[in-house]
């Protein structure tokens, strides 16, 4: 009887440790989804991102599991995180922003140069149904595709490449967002938009200052909007 009852208690401790476990993971994901609203109402709404899809977007996708553990509790502060490698997660209104310019529609097909953690990859799932990814990183490419697979992010393609010579298999894209700096438009991004479509990147030197800018591809020429003044991390062609 008494083996017995030290084997109950066993069963019944560790019963209880799973239980407060799961109550203690619950409250957390409680505490980041409303970390999540205030975001989208305090960092967004209240500036200038309108477009409710992008909004509803931004409020769906946990940021926080895009980062290591040890920036999970600021993933929703209105700054950039280090994900390793010298690289950045961007502050949450940059990536609201620039997914906003892109006025991406469900069947548009979206390229998306410097895939990163995948966060801004699984915005963009939220508003297309074809997202490609291309991030000169492996270990952050393989990361992020981890990352998206576990979330159900299951039509975001990742590849393991130089972001300035694109996906030419896949072109013609409807959207093109870069998301590092470069001195120039690089002309085989350009030439892997679709007529009217929009490539978003931040134009500048990329030691010290850019600016935000919507390209716009009409009758094959460049138009050209200049957004904000931005700092992103340098585009690479070095493949690590």
């Amino acid at each position: 009887m008494k083996k017995q009852a030290v084997l109950g208690g066993m069963v019944l401790g560790i019963a209880c440790f799973w239980f407060l476990s799961a109550c203690s993971a619950g409250a957390e994901e409680k505490t980041f989804a409303q970390l999540r609203k205030r975001m989208v109402k305090q960092q967004l709404a209240a500036r200038d991102i309108s477009d409710k899809r992008v909004l509803e977007a931004m409020g769906t996708v946990p940021r926080h599991l895009f980062v290591s553990s040890a920036y999970r509790e600021l993933a929703y502060a209105d700054h950039p995180l280090p994900i390793g490698d010298g690289q950045t997660i961007s502050q949450p209104y940059i990536v609201a922003l620039m997914t906003q310019l892109l006025e991406i529609q469900t069947e548009d097909k979206v390229l998306e140069i410097g895939t990163g953690s995948g966060y801004q990859a699984a915005v963009l799932a939220h508003l297309s149904d074809f997202v490609f990814s291309v991030e000169i990183i492996q270990e952050l490419a393989e990361r992020a595709s981890n990352t998206l697979k576990e979330l159900g992010y299951d039509q975001v393609r990742i590849k393991w490449s130089d972001g300035h010579t694109g996906w030419q298999d896949e072109s013609p894209f409807d959207a093109i967002i870069v998301t590092c700096a470069t001195p120039e438009i690089p002309r085989e991004l350009f030439d892997q938009l679709n007529e009217g479509g929009k490539l978003v990147l931040p134009l500048g030197d990329p030691a010290t200052y850019q600016v935000l800018t919507v390209i716009t591809k009409i009758e094959g020429e460049a138009q050209t909007k200049q957004i904000s003044g931005v700092r992103f991390v340098p585009m690479t062609t070095k493949i690590k």
